[in-house]
């Protein structure tokens, strides 16, 4: 078995990622796709912790852009999370993946709170971590939470897969075909250009603590794998680029 680069990674994931191509809602297709794909790699020793976000269910600023309190709405936001974190984990274990849901929001019903000495453990002890619920705090994006969480857990590397982007690139690829992609990129290269990647709050509280992001497609099925490995693959954003 080939030896992974990474040992304890977070794997950042959209709501919209779980959606797949209806756009809304959980397509179970998508859910059994990424838990086989995590499997894969906590079979290969790698430690797991996962955040989820929520825009597949609701999205808070959009419910704040029609008129909604945003704390309010923020607030739902993070309760999304939670039900795709609670049917991720039901995707794992049906494959025998010892998996917990921790939330920054307390509703011990369904998950333990968030305590980050407990979840170190249970990354020790084979078991996947889901992150649900956010920073617990309004204003604040899952992007940020994954940053939040890494350098809690002191991941090596955060995994953000994207739903149809296999990288990052100089502008919407969508839209524009002369869009170019980067192999390699600096945190401060990612704020200076507007990239988009992941929020100023998070891009910054990566370079601060120095994680590497490596960004990726989801779709291909393992994708996940490879990234683990540290094949070429996607995107990887650094403190500083090796150039």
């Amino acid at each position: 078995m080939p030896t992974p680069k990474y040992r304890r990674v977070v794997l950042k994931l959209s709501g919209e990622a779980l959606a797949g191509d209806r756009g809304f809602g959980i397509d179970a297709h998508v859910l059994d796709s990424i838990a086989s794909q995590v499997r894969e790699v906590v079979e290969m020793g790698v430690q797991v912790a996962i955040v989820v976000g929520g825009g597949n269910i609701w999205r808070g600023v959009s419910g704040s852009a029609q008129g909604m309190d945003r704390t309010t709405a923020d607030y739902m936001g993070m309760l999304a999370t939670v039900i795709n974190a609670l049917a991720l984990q039901d995707a794992l274990e049906k494959m025998d993946v010892q998996t917990r849901v921790q939330t920054s929001l307390e509703m011990r019903q369904v998950a333990e709170p968030y305590i980050r000495r407990r979840a170190i453990r249970h990354l020790e002890k084979g078991r996947v971590v889901i992150f649900a619920g956010g920073t617990g705090n309004p204003y604040f994006s899952t992007d940020t939470t994954a940053a939040l969480r890494a350098a809690e857990i002191e991941a090596e590397v955060i995994l953000m897969a994207k739903n149809g982007v296999d990288g990052v690139y100089s502008d919407d690829p969508v839209k524009n075909p002369a869009a170019v992609k980067y192999d390699e990129l600096s945190f401060l290269d990612v704020l200076n250009q507007g990239l988009g990647v992941m929020d100023s709050t998070a891009t910054s509280l990566c370079m601060d603590n120095d994680i590497p992001l490596l960004v990726f497609a989801l779709g291909e099925s393992g994708n996940i794998r490879r990234a683990v490995l540290g094949e070429p693959i996607g995107t990887i954003v650094r403190r500083q680029t090796r150039a």
